[in-house]
């Protein structure tokens, strides 16, 4: 009887995350999308992420799933809504025991808040979501992090020298070190990492926030970004795992563990080697893993939010490892005085 009911859960489980359910997951970012796009430009980071929380959580509670969130916006006593241990989706509306996969979700309703409130480039909601124990339940602490894309993915270390990195990412590629682009989190504690990438003769795009976004672009082909480097959030990190595994490319990763407090929230998240260098499969292990994030500002890959007379347009980018698929889809959510209409071209 266990044994049978074993296999139901993993079968079950394991048919979750199928194209339809994808579909779900998009329309959930695109409505975050939509609301913190209302707030674009007015300076208020905290209302962006407010109302981005909020319309992503509201619509979750329509997608199939017994989700849990095991990356969001807190501990239970620190955020009212998308913390960490918090059930979503229809199950955690209509209660426990309900025929729906277990699924755990990884949340980002407004990676760049700060580019959101000033109008900047490369604001995005976003979310990877997997199978029960398929996301790394990373702390809320900063992680070491290389990114590249799937030409480079076998050829770098983590702590080899920036100019090894480099020249290694360069021949792989068939270019020159000096016709590579280097994206870095524009921070004091990145100075040493820039100086030691000018030296090599490499080009670097510094940015004022969402390291997750850019190390999307890196794993992208063609879109003239071919590293990423730096220290960011150990979350974000998870996510870009996640998009990592559906793009191809490669994250390498370490949390920085410095005070005992870190140490800590390691052992609370069940990580005692603190050392390790994590890879894509190590932070986003599941088989099903589906990825989905929709442009709030004009990005690198993604249109941010338009709203025009009768209606709103947005740019998402929806991927999945199972089926193996990759889409980018422009939405036009026709507002009319009858029912809403969405129409996907």
């Amino acid at each position: 009887m266990t044994t049978t009911t074993t296999k139901n859960d993993a079968a079950r489980n394991h048919a979750a995350l199928d194209s339809d359910l994808s579909l779900d997951f998009l329309r959930v970012v695109e409505q975050a999308a939509i609301a913190c796009a209302h707030t674009m430009g007015q300076g208020d980071r905290h209302a962006s992420d407010q109302v981005a929380v909020e319309a992503m959580r509201r619509e979750m509670d329509s997608v199939p799933i017994d989700g849990t969130i095991v990356i969001g916006e807190g501990e239970r006593d620190e955020a009212p809504m998308l913390y960490i241990g918090e059930k979503v989706g229809v199950a955690g509306r209509e209660g426990a025991g309900l025929p729906y996969p277990q699924v755990d979700i990884a949340v980002d309703p407004l990676e760049g808040t700060n580019l959101c409130a000033t109008g900047a480039p490369n604001a995005i909601a976003v979310l990877a979501a997997s199978e029960h124990g398929g996301l790394l339940h990373a702390p809320d602490i900063y992680m070491e992090k290389l990114v590249v894309g799937p030409s480079s993915r076998d050829v770098v270390d983590l702590d080899a020298p920036v100019r090894f990195n480099l020249r290694a990412i360069a021949q792989s590629l068939g270019r020159r070190v000096e016709d590579l682009v280097v994206m870095v989190l524009e921070r004091p504690r990145h100075e040493k990492l820039v100086a030691e990438i000018r030296d090599t003769g490499a080009r670097i795009r510094l940015i004022g926030d969402g390291d997750l976004s850019a190390g999307i672009t890196a794993a992208v082909v063609g879109s003239g970004v071919h590293a990423v480097m730096g220290i960011g959030g150990a979350p974000e990190g998870v996510i870009t795992a996640a998009a990592m595994r559906c793009l191809g490319g490669e994250i390498y990763a370490r949390l920085v563990v410095e005070k005992p407090e870190h140490e800590e929230r390691c052992r609370a998240m069940g990580i005692t080697d603190f050392r390790r260098i994590y890879r894509s499969k190590d932070l986003a292990s599941g088989e099903n893993i589906v990825f989905a994030a929709t442009g709030v500002t004009d990005g690198n890959l993604m249109k941010g939010v338009r709203f025009f007379g009768d209606g709103i347009r947005t740019t998402s980018l929806v991927m999945q490892t199972h089926p193996h698929r990759i889409r980018f889809i422009d939405s036009i959510h026709v507002q009319s005085k009858g029912p809403t209409m969405k129409i996907r071209f």
